[in-house]
């Protein structure tokens, strides 16, 4: 027994030196040496504001049930107009083209026709204003209003700043004479908000035809998020998205004879849903912490305070343990699960009448390598009831692969960052819904979504809510930053 415990002694102190060691040498380390920074763009930011405001007084909606109230071309056609005028530069020196009728695809070729080119993206099309809630926008939701340091609007955070803001970058560049090293292709859809089949899917079709695959995909994403996103950590994050989740919905249906309340069963088609329903909630997906959650919590260590310091250094020992922890936390868990949300239910015709049909739609957002035949089999075993027929509802989006973090144009992305908010800390994430960039991703490893934007919890809330808005401030830093980026493209390859 002493040899016993003397030997679990030795272990035990060979843990913690190896803990303690990690945990030491988990410290910020000193930014790479990437050479001189450049000088930010030079641009009239006034102008470049009026033109901002100009783009979100054009009501370019797609609306879910476009068959019912089709897309207003008038619209779209207007936002054509505006970019024409607005960018004199860019329409002389670029190649555009149009796609699917209303989406845009500009080519500024580079000095070396070697070098594979980079994507930079964005989508002008934005959701409808919900009318019980348009009293409640503190100025029109339509009306491009500048004020309080903000601009006020439907499309200011989703997604008309990277249009704009990749657009006014060009323009600048142009005037300074500047042409890229490496080929930049402006992609712009107009239907992103209800999948981008027709718009992204088809500026991807061409670029495949064409032999064409991008080094580098950028699309909307993460964002700049003040302290307090990761534990311990005082340092704000600027969240690199490298993998999107897919979505799928399944409807639960229970077919019953029905009759009158009078002479209820045991179970009606109802109660049969509604337990079906409870035990699927209670029964979750498994979850997966060997992903871009890790990988967060890895790189962030060194930046995070004690004890987290030494927790997320040796996740080796304390993985099951933050895991656990993450679950428990309802903003956290979708990061590393694919999650259930029964969103829809109905039942019944009369308070006297026994329903003879009950049906539940149950929606899923897939995290990687969970398909639809995975979440449809592990609702059969949550479920675990012959009574409830289960069968796919509405379009089914895969989840993406996950892109890689060791490449060159990865690197790229961390310069330009370090470079543009030097109080941030780049790492990867998982983005919890679906962008533009998934019809890409088959054509490189290197899709990523990134906002140049700072960003709190409260303006997250307002994309696609009331009183969306951007500050002044952030719009202005994205301009800056796609110019940097555009600068630095030619930097690297893989």
């Amino acid at each position: 027994m002493k040899r016993a415990l003397g030997v679990l002694g030795i272990a035990l102190v060979g843990v913690l030196a190896i803990v303690a060691l990690r945990t030491l040498a988990a410290r910020p380390a000193a930014a790479p040496q990437d050479g001189p920074a450049l000088a930010p763009i030079a641009f009239d930011e006034a102008a470049a504001l009026e033109r901002f405001s100009a783009a979100l007084r054009i009501r370019t909606i797609s609306r879910g049930d476009a068959a019912a109230r089709p897309r207003d071309p008038e619209a779209f056609a207007a936002f054509h107009r505006l970019l024409e005028q607005s960018y004199p530069a860019v329409h002389r020196a670029l190649e555009r083209e149009r796609i699917a009728e209303w989406s845009l695809l500009y080519r500024w070729p580079g000095s070396d026709p070697e070098l594979a080119p980079a994507l930079l993206m964005g989508h002008f099309d934005v959701v409808p204003v919900d009318a019980a809630t348009a009293g409640d926008w503190q100025h029109p939701p339509f009306g491009g209003v500048v004020a309080d340091g903000y601009v006020w609007g439907r499309g200011s955070l989703d997604d008309k700043i990277n249009v704009m803001g990749l657009l006014e970058a060009a323009e600048a560049l142009l005037a300074s004479g500047f042409r890229p090293q490496r080929s930049l292709l402006l992609a712009f859809g107009h239907d992103e908000e209800v999948g981008g089949h027709d718009g992204a899917a088809a500026i991807a079709r061409v670029l495949e035809a064409r032999g064409s695959k991008p080094a580098l995909v950028l699309d909307e994403g993460g964002a700049v998020v003040g302290g307090g996103i990761v534990p311990g950590m005082r340092a704000a994050v600027a969240a690199i998205g490298i993998a999107e989740k897919g979505s799928v919905s399944l409807e639960l249906t229970v077919e019953t004879e029905g009759g009158h309340s009078s002479a209820p069963p045991r179970q009606t088609a109802i109660g049969i849903l509604a337990a079906a329903i409870a035990r699927l909630e209670r029964h979750g997906m498994p979850s997966h912490f060997d992903g871009p959650m890790r990988e967060l919590l890895e790189r962030m260590a060194p930046h995070t305070d004690l004890p987290f310091r030494a927790i997320f250094s040796n996740l080796w020992l304390f993985a099951p343990a933050v895991e656990a922890l993450v679950l428990r936390n309802p903003v956290a868990a979708p990061a590393i699960r694919t999650t259930t949300a029964v969103t829809m239910i109905e039942g019944g015709i009369k308070q006297n009448v026994l329903p003879s049909r009950a049906r539940a739609v149950a929606n899923f957002r897939l995290y990687p390598g969970d398909t639809r035949e995975v979440v449809t089999e592990h609702v059969r075993r949550a479920v675990d009831d012959p009574r409830v027929a289960i069968a796919p509802f509405s379009r089914y989006r895969e989840a993406s692969a996950i892109s890689d973090t060791t490449s060159g144009a990865y690197a790229l992305l961390e310069r330009c960052i370090r470079e543009s908010f030097p109080d941030a800390v780049p790492g990867p994430f998982l983005t919890p819904g679906g962008t533009d960039a998934r019809h890409f991703r088959h054509l490189t490893r290197n899709a990523y979504g990134f906002m140049p934007v700072r960003s709190t919890s409260e303006d997250l809330r307002r994309s696609h809510g009331v009183n969306e808005r951007i500050a002044v401030a952030s719009y202005l830093d994205a301009v800056r930053f796609y110019g940097l980026l555009m600068r630095r493209a030619g930097d690297w390859s893989d």
